[in-house]
């Protein structure tokens, strides 16, 4: 039975464990809020198992003496991190947290390998490095039957530069859905994923001696693909909303610029800095090279419209199926106008480069059916526990950033702490990625970059415990 703090204004219930439930209506939190705190702490520390079956919406909220809506809005975000499951006509549970892949061979990644010396046999890492998705959980139903589809063509004669027109249309749909972009096929060059995407826009809009901008830190493969076709390469600033406007060089060609979830500081380009960038590039005839790699997984906060959408005459946007389905399927795409589409198209056959038309009818397939969107509502859950997880366990020890989005985030450091960390984290199988690496130049911010998108949630909650307790020892001069 529920009973009334007289004292502090707080209502209390028992759940079918034994829960104390507490909702303060003085304290400046929400009840949705707290409600949702107190179901996610019981989760963590056991009190709720998995399995266990939650009260209806309505009988806590009768029990609780508060509206429905609190207790349904509780579950819905509970239900978006992932902490909870539906079982039709059952009711509502605890989700189970373990039961994915358990399987944690792996080999540490090449680019980690190549900062650390020579490959290494395999070994039984947990691995929080960033860039890769979880790829060991798909619908293999889904993926045989758009294989099959694809086996049903004849090979092309003679490659389309455009991509397959089809998928073309596809995707526009997918980008009117999912981006909220206006386009159609006539915007759409079909690529074989951000790199591919990088090297065709160089290809179009650079030449040698231009003079291309890019985040710093940032994404250390569009700083490769520029220099490589002759490019000379401007490291631009960074805070924690991403990149820095105000002062930005009047001489660039191209900017990129990661302005959904920046890599690897994890911030969000708020609007009026989208709407000053963009003055920016019109006023020196710039064009803005928009990566938008992980824009598909937000948790807790509400999308920002993709700069492209904002003015597509100054903006080429890239986009990639490498963290929402794989690397391995090699499909992506780049957004402009159908001019500059047309230009890339043309210089895309000179040098007889081309985005496999088998792949291209798969991926057509999976998008058609829906499978495509099922399979990001179900990662998004998935990749929505890890992230509460990381939060959870490495919020209290060191400042976080990035958390809001993607599948990665950013763990700020003492510069002298960082070696050590890494170090003793190898020691006891984590791999981790320092902030080193992502910059241009000297090394302004210090950190990890913790990614959680490749191992599984066991592995990631026992790859946080083991962080976490290295970097109180670190923090404590411990030896």
């Amino acid at each position: 039975m529920a009973t009334v703090d007289p004292f502090v204004g707080t209502t209390f219930v028992r759940s079918s464990v034994d829960l104390p439930v507490s909702l303060s209506r003085e304290a400046a939190v929400p009840l949705t809020a707290q409600l949702a705190g107190w179901l996610r702490r019981a989760m963590l520390d056991g009190t709720l198992p998995p399995g266990e079956r939650l009260p209806s919406s309505r009988a806590l909220a009768a029990q609780l003496k508060v509206s429905r809506t609190v207790v349904t809005e509780a579950y819905q975000q509970l239900y978006a991190e992932g902490w909870l499951e539906g079982r039709h006509g059952s009711g509502t549970f605890v989700a189970d947290m373990e039961r994915v892949d358990m399987e944690r061979v792996v080999t540490p990644p090449r680019e980690t390998r190549r900062d650390q010396g020579p490959p290494e046999p395999a070994a039984a890492f947990i691995d929080l490095t960033a860039g890769r998705p979880w790829v060991r959980d798909h619908d293999r139903a889904a993926w045989k039957r758009a294989w099959r589809k694809a086996g049903e063509s004849p090979p092309g004669a003679e490659p389309d530069p455009y991509g397959l027109p089809r998928l073309r249309e596809l995707l526009a749909d997918h980008l009117r859905r999912a981006r909220g972009m206006a386009v159609g096929p006539e915007n759409i060059l079909v690529t074989r994923g951000t790199g591919n995407g990088l090297d065709l826009c160089a290809l179009a809009l650079l030449g040698a001696g231009a003079r291309a901008g890019v985040e710093d830190p940032g994404y250390h493969v569009a700083r490769t693909v520029f220099a490589a076709r002759g490019a000379e390469i401007v490291p631009c600033p960074v805070d924690a909303d991403g990149v820095i406007v105000d002062g930005l060089p009047g001489d660039l060609r191209v900017l990129y610029t990661t302005p959904a979830h920046q890599f690897p500081l994890g911030g969000r380009l708020p609007i009026p800095r989208r709407e000053r960038l963009l003055s920016w590039a019109r006023s020196t005839g710039a064009t803005i090279v928009e990566d938008d790699y992980d824009a598909e997984f937000r948790y807790d906060v509400a999308p920002l419209p993709a700069l492209y959408g904002l003015d597509p005459s100054r903006v080429v946007l890239l986009g990639t199926l490498s963290k929402t389905l794989s690397p391995d399927v090699g499909v992506g795409w780049l957004v402009g106008t159908p001019e500059l589409v047309g230009r890339i198209a043309g210089l895309r056959s000179a040098v007889a480069d081309r985005t496999s038309g088998p792949v291209q009818e798969a991926v057509a397939t999976l998008l058609e059916r829906g499978d495509l969107d099922r399979h990001l509502r179900r990662m998004r859950l998935e990749y929505a526990r890890r992230r509460a997880v990381v939060v959870e366990l490495l919020g209290p020890v060191c400042r976080l950033r990035g958390d809001t989005a993607g599948l990665h985030v950013l763990a700020e450091l003492p510069a002298a702490v960082v070696p050590v960390v890494v170090e003793r984290a190898r020691e006891r199988g984590v791999l981790l990625d320092a902030t080193g690496r992502h910059h241009h130049g000297r090394e302004r911010l210090h950190g990890l970059v913790i990614g959680y998108g490749s191992a599984s949630l066991a592995d990631v909650r026992r790859g946080c415990r083991v962080l976490a307790e290295i970097v109180r020892e670190a923090a404590a001069g411990a030896p």
